[in-house]
């Protein structure tokens, strides 16, 4: 319980990012770990034969409430076998399932951790560029306003030429006297 209390606290990031990498990296934990492994398959099987045990000291109260098991005081002791067979498997039960939860409440919060590492390198990484970002930006607004500028000039050049040529045509039918004839031209 303490180690998960430990794991859960809400400690400063700062501490739980050292306490974590030593906890992850440190070959003194990982040798720990490795016998712990070992414990826990132990466990694992005295779970299997707490529950073996359970399940034979059942079938033998069953034999005796019907008359056909061994001549004893059946209540006390199928009693007591039957108590120390439940509380065994509770037990070794109980120790695998803690084991796991810590095992993924481990890897859960150390996930946690390189999250927000990544998430402090983006945010870090998005204002240096997003400084980069804006005065690219402003330069290409220059430059659009520009261009903008002169596709204007050069509309405004080619109504004005529109416009001579016009006033060109008119003058010299008039001059020469030749008359035109749209539809037919």
């Amino acid at each position: 319980m303490v180690t998960f209390c430990i794991l859960v606290a809400p400690l400063p990031y700062s501490i739980r990012k050292k306490l974590f990498d030593f906890l992850y990296k440190s070959p003194i934990i990982a040798k720990v770990a490795y016998g712990l492994k070992i414990a826990f398959i132990f466990v694992g099987i005295l779970f299997v034969d707490a529950l073996q045990r359970m399940f034979r000291v059942a079938a033998e109260s069953d034999l005796a409430k019907q008359g056909r098991g061994p001549v004893q005081d059946v209540r006390t002791d199928t009693n007591i076998a039957a108590r120390n067979s439940q509380r065994n498997t509770y037990l070794t039960g109980f120790t695998l399932f803690l084991s796991l939860v810590l095992t993924r409440v481990f890897y859960i919060t150390l996930d946690l951790i390189h999250t927000q590492e990544e998430y402090a390198k983006l945010k870090k990484s998005t204002q240096e560029s997003g400084k980069e970002d804006v005065v690219a930006l402003k330069k290409r607004v220059k430059e659009l306003e520009a261009q903008e500028r002169d596709f204007e000039t050069l509309k405004l050049q080619a109504s004005q030429n529109a416009k001579e040529y016009d006033r060109l045509a008119t003058e010299f039918n008039r001059k020469t006297g030749a008359v035109s004839d749209k539809r037919k031209d």
